[in-house]
């Protein structure tokens, strides 16, 4: 399995890794700065720079055995098992992945019911909630999640045990998606004094890092469900 450098840090940018095994579900890495596809938050893309100064365009990152796949550019020739790359992510991308994550945290703080799915996007993301007869304006979104952001506080991961998360079932915010389980730890995202739930993916240091964002649409999705659309100002 590859080294998740992402989760130790994920203002890293690049590293250097060996190519471990290619497969029809990708390139694998004995380490990784690369995000892979999961709970809501896409995958990164980037390149592999072998030494020779060959380049190889990677489209996606995914979860596969257990492992991270890095999946090539139609057209792009694997490196072999064994080459040093240069691992590189599309930091603009993942930096907007970074600051919508942590939006839609705020944002699920702001809004008061259970949360029945999400997707990050560097352009536009969601959550999906069940919400009761009282259901907040767009306007009343983007003041309150301002507001919050606006605190500058700071976001930080922590880990607690499989026991200790099983005993506090608030700590899991998304009734579609469980946080993993089974190897004895589960990750944390604790944004101070706002929001503190199970959360795998990577996001930003301080809340202010996020900018200004606005609640651009919220649609109806049925009987108790709605889903509230955001964007970044910029």
């Amino acid at each position: 399995m590859a080294e998740e450098l992402f989760r130790q840090d994920a203002y890293l940018k690049s590293c250097e890794a060996t190519v471990v095994a290619v497969d029809d579900k990708g390139i694998r890495l004995d380490r990784t700065v690369f995000y892979p596809t999961g709970g809501g938050q896409p995958g990164d893309c980037g390149t592999l720079t072998l030494v020779d100064g060959r380049s190889v365009a990677i489209a996606d990152a995914v979860k596969a055995d257990g492992d991270i796949a890095h999946v090539p550019a139609q057209g792009a020739a694997p490196p072999a098992v064994g080459d040093t790359v240069t691992v590189t992510v599309d930091w603009q991308r993942r930096y907007r992945h970074m600051r919508m994550h942590t939006a839609l945290h705020v944002m699920s703080a702001v809004i008061k019911g259970n949360v029945t799915g999400g997707q990050v996007s560097a352009d536009k993301s969601r959550l999906d909630f069940n919400l009761g007869a009282e259901v907040p304006t767009r306007e009343h979104v983007t003041q309150e999640v301002n507001r919050l952001i606006g605190l500058d506080r700071p976001v930080t991961p922590r880990w607690i045990s499989d026991e200790e998360l099983a005993a506090r079932p608030e700590l899991v915010k998304t009734m579609s998606v469980r946080p993993p389980s089974g190897a004895g730890q589960v990750r944390l995202l604790e944004i101070d004094g706002i929001d503190l739930q199970a959360c795998g993916g990577t996001h930003v240091a301080r809340t202010s890092e996020i900018g200004s964002v606005e609640c651009v649409k919220v649609e109806n999705k049925g009987k108790m469900n709605r889903r509230f659309i955001i964007a970044l100002a910029d």
